[in-house]
């Protein structure tokens, strides 16, 4: 039998009337019904992206706690603000809600950012380094560097590979009692008599029971050693702040230190020797001993992304904590310990400063 036009209507209506019924077929219960929550790629942060969130997900705002404003809700459609995520987070001590596990499945938990804690103390703030010439001392120090490579450091490893041990400690003994009449007087000049008797104490014991400074019998009487220069003693007067100067050859200074290097030229003792040969000979021997105390640092030295920055700012402070050790508390002392003791960290001293001394006019 031919389906008639109105059989055929109703046959296609059928499966519309299902679906409206199984549409409206019951009242929904959101209380007990489990939260279905879209991917998170069908989210996005407004405030990361400056774009509206995707309409296909809306987000409640938790309930208010006690002395908690409460979060608005976002309108539908659009992502709840990530600056009002401090305010989803529970008090201490309570369980998270279920807003919050909402929002945290929706935009992750906040991260924590160490700089922004309040709690953190300040960070340390280094003293900052006063060079304003510092591309020409820059220049310099390379020069220096260079001079160190292809002269200093042989001729030093040569020198500890041939000369016993024992031997050096003597050469550097001599050299260091040579350097405490200086002292001597500077510690004097700054209004410190009794480092200044310790000072001549140890230089009269060291040359005499010490023979001549080789041995220092002055360090197993408890005296001391300190190294005064007139660089110091100009800091102690109220030069406190210098630029930094990198001398050819002397290596860091510091402008006041350079005059102070003219200060204590007429009282070394290695330039008052007339005879060339033996003042130059006595002058190497220094600088080659020298360079072996500071093989200790290289190592330091070599991995440093800065070189020239290192040796500056550790040379600084040295100095300044030289200039004011005497002043400071030994639970103030902020300097490592390997910048503290002038024989690991020696500068070159006066005595070998090429000058030849005028001779008397006969």
């Amino acid at each position: 039998m031919t389906p008639t036009p109105r059989l055929r209507l109703s046959v296609l209506l059928l499966p519309l009337l299902f679906a409206a019924c199984a549409g409206s077929g019951g009242t929904r219960d959101t209380a007990t019904d489990p939260v279905t929550i879209a991917p998170e790629s069908a989210f996005t942060d407004a405030g990361a992206t400056g774009g509206p969130a995707s309409a296909s997900a809306t987000v409640s705002a938790p309930p208010a706690a006690d002395g908690m404003a409460a979060t608005p809700a976002p309108p539908p459609g659009e992502a709840m603000p990530a600056a009002d995520a401090a305010n989803a987070v529970a008090p201490a001590g309570e369980p998270p809600t279920q807003a919050e596990y909402d929002y945290a499945a929706i935009y992750g938990p906040t991260p924590y950012d160490p700089v922004a804690d309040p709690t953190l103390p300040a960070p340390a703030q280094l003293p900052a380094s006063y060079d304003p010439w510092e591309n020409w001392n820059r220049k310099v120090h390379r020069f220096n560097n260079a001079v160190d490579r292809t002269i200093a450091t042989p001729l030093a490893r040569a020198y500890v590979t041939v000369v016993p041990r024992p031997v050096r400690l003597g050469v550097g003994n001599f050299f260091n009692n040579l350097g405490q009449p200086v002292s001597a007087l500077n510690a004097l000049l700054q209004g410190r008599p009794g480092q200044a008797g310790q000072s001549l104490g140890r230089f009269l014991l060291n040359s005499t029971v010490g023979i001549g400074g080789l041995f220092d019998p002055a360090s197993a009487a408890n005296i001391p050693y300190r190294s005064e220069d007139f660089g110091q003693t100009l800091g102690v007067w109220g030069w406190k702040s210098s630029r930094y100067l990198e001398l050819p050859l002397f290596g860091p200074r510091t402008l006041r230190d350079t005059f102070g290097l003219v200060g204590d030229a007429p009282l070394s003792p290695i330039r008052q020797v007339e005879d060339d040969g033996t003042r130059i000979f006595l002058q190497g021997l220094q600088l080659v001993d020298l360079r072996t105390q500071l093989f200790a640092l290289d190592g330091m030295r070599e991995g440093a992304t800065d070189e020239y920055a290192l040796v500056r700012d550790a040379w600084l402070q040295r100095r300044n904590y030289q200039i004011q050790a005497d002043r400071r508390r030994p639970e103030d002392d902020e300097l490592p310990d390997y910048l503290r003791e002038d024989d690991t960290t020696p500068t070159v001293p006066v005595d070998v400063m090429p000058v030849v001394p005028l001779s008397p006019t006969p």
